[in-house]
């Protein structure tokens, strides 16, 4: 009758130690999936500030070349002014936050293309220390706001030197 006892209490002590590792691996993979949903979303990221600052150049080098933004980002793709095939961009890129290669595009004054943006509502994990050149996206709540646009440079004049009556010294 003892050695009956001793076998129930010995297998009530595996089971119990069975769930536990269940429990322990249950918890292990919330936290593995936790932490690779959030390393896949920080790799979409950083494709989105790259295909959006590739955008920015693509409209700038465009604008450069015509003096007018493009029309529709396909002008950006075959440019139908020059004899020889010149290209902005390769191929329209898709948005990595949405897997669509539609964007939100910002309209210049003279309706041409100045920028894009993602159409994603999602707030981003990256909201301080961009270091690119034109990305101003401090602060940002969604991706929507990370806007890649191109501002050209106004140049200003150069104001003309006031001279004094006798001299030829310029007065600054």
């Amino acid at each position: 009758m003892r050695q009956r006892f001793d076998k129930r209490r010995d297998a009530g002590f595996t089971y119990l130690t069975v769930l536990l590792a269940i429990v322990v691996m249950g918890v292990m993979l919330g936290t593995t999936t936790e932490v690779w949903h959030t390393a896949m979303q920080r790799e979409k990221e950083r494709e989105l500030l790259f295909a959006g600052n590739q955008f920015r150049t693509a409209i700038g080098l465009y604008y450069l070349s015509h003096k007018r933004f493009p029309r529709n980002l396909e002008d950006l793709l075959k440019d139908p002014q020059f004899a020889s095939t010149k290209r902005y961009l390769r191929r329209i890129v898709r948005d990595p936050m949405t897997g669509g290669t539609d964007w939100a595009l910002v309209r210049s004054t003279d309706g041409g293309i100045m920028g894009v943006h993602s159409l994603s509502e999602m707030p981003p994990l990256k909201v301080a220390g961009f270091k690119a050149a034109g990305n101003k996206f401090d602060g940002a709540v969604k991706y929507s706001d990370w806007v890649f646009a191109y501002i050209p440079r106004q140049i200003s004049a150069v104001p003309k030197p006031n001279f004094d009556a006798g001299g030829d010294k310029p007065l600054w």
